[in-house]
């Protein structure tokens, strides 16, 4: 099994995060943010991805250090468990409707960090949580696991929606991307690395 914990402490947060890729969609989540907590826990589920995470976070100031750093130790959890990428396909894509929302995410395993972030959310807020943050965790998770991914907002929606349809689009198309193709003793580069 592919398997990683991550712990990362700072002055604005303390996350404990695990992470298996060959799980069953279960979670046990606990951010100090509820709709990040729902976000996590369907992004668990919609991959098969097993996921823990419990942060303290600066809540009181605002949301932006927890989602932020929660996407850090979320990209770093998959790098981990990653390992040197032998056997997995690399790249995954998903076109998902959620409701009036379509969304498109592709990424690329690539060891290259780049986000290419196209979403028109209508609304500054859904409850309490900016909605600007959907945007800083996804920098967060590139940065850190060292992939391409691009998510494109092909129809409008409600702002719930389209940050839903997000997560769930990103997880379908991560567990594509990291599920082991039939060479499972293969890197899937021309250069031998990613």
């Amino acid at each position: 099994m592919r398997f990683e914990t991550v712990k990362r402490k700072t002055a604005e947060t303390d996350i404990e995060l695990s992470l298996c890729l060959d799980g069953k969609g279960e979670s046990s989540i606990d951010t100090g943010c509820g709709f990040l907590d729902h976000m996590l826990t369907l992004f668990a589920k919609h991959g098969s991805f097993d996921l823990s995470v419990t942060c303290k976070g600066d809540t009181d100031v605002d949301y932006h250090h927890t989602v932020e750093d929660i996407g850090i130790s979320l990209g770093t959890a998959f790098k981990n468990a990653l390992g040197d990428k032998r056997g997995i396909n690399r790249y995954g894509n998903m076109i998902l409707p959620m409701d009036e929302s379509l969304i498109l995410t592709a990424v690329d395993f690539s060891g290259r960090a780049y986000l290419g972030c196209a979403l028109d959310i209508p609304t500054e807020k859904v409850g309490d949580f900016d909605t600007e943050l959907v945007e800083e965790f996804w920098y967060g998770f590139v940065r850190s696991a060292e992939c391409t991914l691009h998510i494109r907002q092909l129809a409008g929606g409600n702002s719930h929606h389209i940050i839903e349809g997000v997560f769930k689009s990103a997880a379908r198309c991560f567990k594509q991307a990291v599920s082991l193709g039939a060479d499972t003793d293969s890197i899937p580069s021309t250069k031998g690395v990613l």
